[in-house]
């Protein structure tokens, strides 16, 4: 039952968009016995500005998760960022601090780090080659330089955009070793695939298959097709693999964390969500 004690976490997203984090959240608030719930709101572009500060009114809002296309919007309205948002240049969760300030995290590269990290890749001084410097590559890429990585290779169609995310990194990770320009695998520990290619059979491949070597974790952050022809390729060379959704059940437990709720894990969410694919 929700009452005036529930606390809320708002998921804010265009109108239109299919809001996947209640089906997921709210059925582990009900078993762990959490007096929480995560609530859909559909929020249109030229009103998010100023519906953001006056949701965080409510007394018994603990935090909102942001999606698209508020992400990099929410930047610009909030008190204090924190790094792996800054370098992203994106947020996707918001909390109110004691002093009554906002601040705000990204974490889908948190996520995509925890998975690997679970299955058991040591990421410390390892080094990673990240193709795809959208929204998500950022993210990955952030998380991936606040795991400890030593080498980080960014390559994207849009040199613009690796180039901007290299100064980003640099800023704050000065003994980071970070280039661009190239989406040969060879020699990484860790490849990821942060761009749509590869999806399916027939289709361009990310990088040159052929290239990774068998030792090379590789990852995938596309979440319709559990192994994509891309993973699939990588599996059939030897190669240890991450399917995308995988990124999205390790980032609620972080989430969780920063909002300064019972944390779970990964497993028990996906059992007890209401998601068709998981």
């Amino acid at each position: 039952m929700i009452t005036g004690n529930t606390e809320l976490i708002a998921h804010i997203g265009y109108p239109t968009h299919a809001f996947k984090a209640p089906m997921i959240y709210n059925p582990w608030f009900e078993k762990a016995g959490v007096n929480a719930i995560v609530v859909p709101m559909g929020c249109k572009p030229e009103d998010y500005p100023s519906f953001l500060p006056q949701i965080f009114k409510l007394s018994n809002l603990r935090g909102a998760l942001i999606t698209m296309p508020h992400k990099v919007v929410t930047i610009g309205l909030l008190d204090e960022v924190l790094p792996n948002a800054v370098i992203a240049g994106a947020c996707n969760a918001v909390r109110r601090l004691p002093d009554g300030r906002l601040q705000g995290d990204m974490f889908d590269g948190e996520g995509f780090v925890r998975g690997v990290l679970r299955k058991g890749l040591k990421l410390q001084g390892a080094s990673a080659l990240v193709v795809g410097c959208g929204g998500v590559g950022c993210a990955i890429a952030a998380s991936l330089a606040a795991a400890g990585v030593a080498k980080l290779g960014l390559f994207d169609v849009n040199t613009d955009s690796a180039n901007g995310l290299k100064d980003r990194l640099c800023q704050h990770y000065p003994a980071l070793q970070v280039t661009t320009g190239s989406n040969d695998p060879a020699g990484y520990d860790l490849v990821v695939n942060a761009t749509p290619l590869g999806m399916n059979v027939g289709e361009p491949m990310p990088m040159d298959v052929a290239r990774i070597a068998s030792t090379t974790f590789v990852g995938e952050v596309v979440m319709k097709t559990e192994m994509t022809a891309f993973l699939t390729a990588a599996a059939e060379r030897g190669c240890r693999v991450q399917i995308g959704v995988d990124m999205l059940f390790e980032q609620i437990p972080a989430y969780l964390e920063f909002f300064g709720m019972p944390s779970t894990t990964p497993e028990e969410l996906r059992a007890l969500s209401n998601l068709k694919y998981v």
